[in-house]
């Protein structure tokens, strides 16, 4: 910190009568300027003779022209002056042999432990030190000062930081003062490294006279000032007045400032609080501004409210231990300080008065005496400055102000500035000092002077913030401090008084009993503060830019505190017109008081009153906020509120609908039943548009986006769904910027109307339709709203044959599109318009809530979707997306009716034990509907993933992807191999299954339970090579293979078995081989328990299964050929009372298995001659004993092609 030095406050009585070297003085001789000095009277000049003579007689680093003129007059200027000829004789001593005997004096004193015994410099004295110095010749005189200042620093550095005063006849006989600052001045110029200035200084501290001594050495050599100044506060006190030696170096620190004014000492290292307190002090006094903040102010306000806890805690014991000291006289640098502060305030107060309150009467007798003068608008910021230092030097340092400052301080607190910010400002200031340290109201006149002015501001309030034109006025503070004082939140008023003052202090909570009883019972009680609330106009264009206590915390806390219900006053409006004035950044207090005023709209304040709650929002007054973002005709552009408005009343409806499900067993208990929003309201609000436009404003809305992600993802999942996040990432990213770059005038004037026209002519020509769509994928998602229900409305029409790909493919484009802003809208939309067209049958519109508790009606669309793979992909979309919006709405109905089922239950019972089992019942048969609901879903795509007759007819199988995979790998002739698949692939019935597919596996992820029931369930068996080809998470049916073959029924069994087989080809793992050899294991207990006409049915199906598994697991091969024969064997033991001879069969069968590689040469032809040998034959017996044999022949074929 710098304070700049200007003279001393404190003054030591043996240097009254001195004369010390003037500014004048000592800058003419930090500049040599020779006119100056020519013009000092000889009592001045006296005390510069040292350094003038040195000057003149010692050779010149300077050879200059001027210098030598300066020279000559130099010496001029010495001619007259007797002393001169004293000091030529001290600088003709033999400096160096001096050196040597001081040298040799100081390690003498050092050996004899600083005695004052022996002396080199000095023989034995005849007399006194003062008699020897009159008659000794200059070599002497410089020898006893030397001796004497070498014993005076080497005690200094003995003496332990124990301050002493040396009494040295030396510098204290004023006959001979001026001629031992001669020699010391001259001692010091020649033998610098013997005496150095510093340690000079701090020795001459311990004589007397020893500030006087100090200056001159400094004025002879002025540019060592700095130099002596630093060491002086470094080797200085941490608090100077609380000893004789920090008292007499912040004399002599003083002394020096007031002979070098212009120089700015820094002070550092928390030493002399005192002597920075005096130097301000004095260049205060010396540079008084009446209006402004005086320097002294700025000072002491740094110390304190600084960001160093070190120097404030140093600072602040400067204070304390100055009021512990009995001595308060004008010597004190607090009492100074003090009183200098007290008259800065007394002279920026208004018209004096005292703190008698004249009543009205007296006021209108007596017109011409002002009680309540006004703060002059040009000390309004001195007076914040000055409150906000007293608070700082009573909370932080301590200070107890007397009477005098107690009475000037209520008086400027209370006092009346003008209405602009800075008015504002002391105002809120003056307040919180009130509450801070309310024992400045010690007398009832003057608790009555505070009540009158609390009076006042709340009267002028409303005028304030009107004129000064600060939103953040005192009028808010003041509404806050009630609703505190009324809950009782005392802590909350702490850190409110801290806040606003900008400093920590401790406030006891004790001490603002008198202030609670004021405010609750004279002042606001709580019906006033309520009612007064309302009244309040809401903050316009409320965002975090504006700081400072505003209404919407006055409201935030009464709601908090349910003032409002209990007194009954509405303050729907309010938050609603608050809402409304919103803009980016958003206030961070927005959010907490919508969740308040939802806990106020459907908790009651009490449960002796359930009907003390706040009104709801109306459903009209949130359809006007969200007026023009509907998606029509561009009504967007003339929209009348903010997003910020519109995002918040949306997380308004979010949490609300939230909180009413959450709180449905306190309210039921209550007998209460708030009115939740009907579903039609929310399918006007384009939720997930809005969301859209959250997501680029992420940064100025704080929390809001996360918020209303978290509150979509439990509400509207179908809302959350991840493709339609990374779809937005590919629409809004730099792709889609560059091709709208392309975008122009003729894409942009192309109208609803006209796209109409265009589907119109579909059937004639498809280019006009082509076009346009084309030039709509260059708009943007909001700029395709007003297309949306033509496009979905001509989507039956796109289903009629020979309409391009190409067509089909933009408009699912253009639905992904328009997908990210207005999702549910559109849905309903495109399932109404994909309806089977039957003549002379109506049909039927579909809602938002329809399609939530069926979502199947998404898949009685038109059976040609089901072949056009653009539009299929769109229905699965909606499909997957109503799947989550019914599970959404089934639990939130669960909730919503849980406690009044409950009710009933009970009532019909009369059970007090059965309480929880109707709960329980009804959360099991939500979760079968849902699940029901899903596995109709599956089995439906799966039923579609089949071909028609028609396609049958033309020879499409379903499992041709898998028969063509295979036949890539192991025919021998790969290029018709390929012709196959291709003629396979590219077709629409394969790219519907791909789709399909890609579903049935996301919903076997989110839910195994899923495909756990559906393959319980069953589905044809022609589909399981393309649902184990195609759903990669497939593999997850491994794990209930073996429950499922455990299934009594035999259907559920061959199932499984054929299941499993087609999966060890997709699958070959360790867990994939231990089930197959389970279900190996299964089949021949089967053998032992089926009947013969179970047998037939059971092995007939299940036989080619262990073709599979030999070819996945080559382990298995003996197992399955003894499974083999053994079944053989058991049909041939059925039949050997029968006239069929099947002897040679099971023959063939064991030579088969013995000599494999005999007949793996002729498998096929055998294969052919059994089997127009036996196709005509109806014994199921020996028709499996021909089954038995192709698979071993096939089994033969694939381990001898495999080796």
């Amino acid at each position: 910190m710098k304070v700049l030095g200007a003279g001393p406050i404190v003054t030591m009585t043996e240097c009254t009568s001195l004369q010390f070297v003037s500014p004048f003085a000592f800058e003419a001789m930090q500049k040599v300027d020779v006119v100056r000095l020519a013009s000092l009277s000889d009592p001045e000049l006296r005390l510069l003779l040292p350094c003038l003579v040195r000057m003149a007689l010692c050779a010149p680093a300077d050879q200059s022209q001027s210098w030598a003129q300066d020279k000559k007059l130099i010496l001029r200027l010495l001619s007259g002056v007797e002393a001169v000829n004293s000091i030529v004789a001290l600088l003709s001593v033999d400096f160096h042999a001096l050196e040597q005997d001081a040298s040799k004096e100081q390690q003498l004193r050092h050996k004899l432990g600083g005695g004052a015994g022996e002396s080199i410099l000095v023989s034995q004295l005849q007399h006194g030190l003062t008699l020897e110095f009159e008659h000794s010749d200059s070599p002497r005189r410089l020898r006893l000062v030397l001796s004497e200042l070498l014993a005076i620093m080497n005690k200094v550095s003995d003496c332990s930081g124990e301050f002493f005063i040396k009494s040295s006849e030396l510098f204290e006989s004023p006959v001979y003062l001026e001629e031992a600052a001669d020699v010391l001045c001259i001692l010091q110029a020649e033998l610098p490294s013997l005496l150095p200035i510093v340690d000079v200084a701090e020795a001459l501290l311990h004589v007397r006279n020893g500030a006087w001594f100090l200056c001159l050495l400094v004025a002879n050599v002025p540019d060592s000032f700095n130099e002596v100044c630093r060491g002086l506060i470094k080797n200085g006190e941490r608090q100077d007045e609380e000893s004789l030696g920090g008292r007499r170096r912040t004399d002599a620190l003083c002394f020096l400032c007031k002979m070098n004014p212009s120089q700015a000492l820094k002070v550092e290292e928390c030493h002399l609080p005192g002597l920075g307190v005096a130097l301000t002090l004095d260049h205060t006094k010396n540079e008084v501004s009446e209006d402004g903040v005086t320097d002294l102010v700025c000072f002491v306000s740094g110390l304190l409210l600084g960001t160093n806890a070190k120097v404030r805690t140093w600072f602040g014991t400067f204070i304390r231990n100055g009021q512990q000291r009995k001595r308060e006289t004008s010597s004190s640098v607090l009492w100074q300080m003090r009183r200098q502060l007290l008259l800065e305030l007394t002279g920026i107060l208004p018209t004096v008065r005292s703190t008698r309150i004249a009543d009205e009467a007296d006021a209108e007798t007596e017109p011409h005496v002002s009680v309540y003068s006004g703060l002059k608008e040009e000390h309004v910021v001195k007076a914040s400055a000055l409150l906000r230092l007293y608070c700082a030097l009573m909370g932080i340092a301590g200070l107890k102000p007397t009477e005098e400052e107690a009475e000037q301080l209520l008086q400027l607190m209370t006092s009346r500035p003008p209405a602009t910010p800075a008015g504002v400002r002391f105002v809120s200031l003056s307040f919180c000092m009130l509450l801070a340290f309310s024992a400045l109201v010690s007398t009832p006149e003057q608790e009555q002077l505070m009540v009158v002015w609390l009076s006042w501001m709340i009267k002028e309030e409303a005028y304030f913030e009107s004129t000064s034109g600060v939103s953040a006025s005192f009028g808010e503070m003041l509404l806050l401090v009630a609703m505190y004082f009324h809950s009782n939140q005392l802590s909350a008023i702490i850190d409110l008084v801290c806040s606003t003052l900008g400093m920590k202090i401790v406030i006891k909570p004790s001490s603002l009993s008198r202030m609670k009883n004021i405010f609750t019972q004279e002042i606001f009680t709580e019906q006033v503060v309520t009612a007064h609330a309302v009244r309040v106009p809401v903050t316009s264009n409320l965002s975090a830019n504006i700081t400072g206590f505003l209404p919407i915390h006055c409201i935030y806390q009464l709601l908090r505190s349910r003032s409002f219900t209990k007194h009954k006053v509405s303050i729907k409006d309010w938050i609603y017109r608050q809402l409304c004035e919103t803009s980016t950044p958003l206030h961070p207090q927005l959010l907490p008081l919508i969740d308040v005023y939802i806990n106020s709209v459907l908790t009651p304040a009490s449960k002796s009153n359930p009907e003390a709650t706040n009104q709801p929002v109306t459903e009209q007054e949130i359809l006007d906020i969200f007026q023009g973002v509907t998606g029509s005709d561009n009504t967007r552009l003339s929209q009348r509120f903010s997003i910020t408005a519109q995002l918040l009343v949306l997380y308004y409806i979010l949490s609300y609908e939230e909180a009413l499900l959450a709180n449905t067993k306190t309210l039921a208990a209550m007998q209460r039943k708030p009115k939740s929003y009907s579903a039609s309201l929310m399918d006007q609000i384009p939720i997930k548009f809005l969301i859209r436009q959250a997501q680029g404003l992420q940064q100025e809305l704080g929390g809001l986006h996360s918020a209303l992600l978290r509150l979509l993802a439990t509400n509207y999942p179908h809302l959350c769904i991840v493709d339609d996040w990374i779809c937005e990432e590919e629409i809004t990213g730099t792709g889609a910027l560059l091709r709208r770059m392309l975008l122009t005038n003729n894409a942009k004037n192309h109208s609803p109307e006209q796209l109409q026209e265009a589907f119109s002519a579909v059937p004639i020509s498809h280019t006009q339709v082509m076009q346009i769509l084309e030039h709509l994928t260059l708009l943007s998602a909001s700029e395709l709203i007003p297309y949306a229900e033509v496009l979905t409305s001509n989507m039956n029409q796109l289903l009629n044959a020979g309409v391009p790909r190409r067509i089909l493919q933009t408009v699912n484009k253009l639905w992904m599109v328009l997908n990210t802003v207005m999702p549910r809208r559109l849905w309903v939309m495109t399932v109404n318009a994909l309806q089977p067209s039957i003549k002379f049958v109506r049909q039927q519109k579909y809602t938002q809530n329809d399609l939530m508790i069926d979502p199947l009606i998404v898949l009685r669309c038109d059976h040609r979707v089901h072949r056009c793979p653009p539009l299929m992909d769109i229905t699965l979309h909606m499909l997957n997306g109503y799947l989550l919006a019914s599970k959404a709405y089934l639990s939130a109905h669960l909730k919503e009716t849980a406690e009044q089922d409950r009710s009933s239950q009970n009532n019909t019972l009369g059970l007090i034990g059965q309480t929880d089992g109707p709960e329980v019942t009804r959360e099991e048969l939500k979760n079968a509907l849902l699940a029901a609901q899903d596995s109709a879903a599956v089995q439906i795509l799966l039923e579609i993933c089949l071909p028609t007759e028609e396609e049958k007819a033309k020879g499409v199988n379903p499992d041709s992807l898998l028969r063509n995979v295979q036949s890539v790998i192991t025919t021998s002739t790969p290029n018709k191999g390929m012709e196959e698949g291709e003629d396979n692939l590219l077709c629409n019935l394969r790219e519907v299954q791909c789709l399909i597919c890609c579903l049935l596996h996301q919903m076997y992820i989110a839910d195994p339970n899923i495909a756990k029931l559906v393959h319980f369930q069953g589905y044809p068996c022609e589909l399981l090579p393309l649902t184990v080809a195609g759903i990669p998470s497939m593999h997850i049916c491994l794990d209930f293979i073996p429950e499922l073959i455990a299934q009594p029924e035999l259907e559920k069994q061959i199932f499984a078995i054929q299941l499993l087989s087609h999966l060890c080809i997709q699958y070959a793992l360790p867990k994939s081989l231990s089930v197959a050899r389970l279900a190996v294991n299964v089949m021949g207990t089967l053998l032992t328990v089926l009947t013969q006409a179970k047998r037939y049915a059971f092995f007939m199906p299940t036989l080619p299964s262990l073709v599979s598994f030999c070819r996945a697991f080559p382990p298995l091969y003996e197992d399955i050929m003894s499974l083999l024969i053994q079944i053989g064997q058991v049909c041939a033991s059925d039949v050997a009372t029968q006239t069929r001879d099947i002897d040679p069969i099971i023959t063939r069968l064991q030579q088969i298995k013995e000599k494999p590689s005999v007949w793996s040469g002729i498998c096929k032809v055998s294969s052919y001659k059994n089997g127009s040998r036996d196709t005509g034959s109806m014994d199921p017996d020996v028709q499996l004993c021909h089954c038995i044999e192709s698979t071993i022949i096939e089994i033969i074929n694939m381990s001898v092609s495999g080796i």
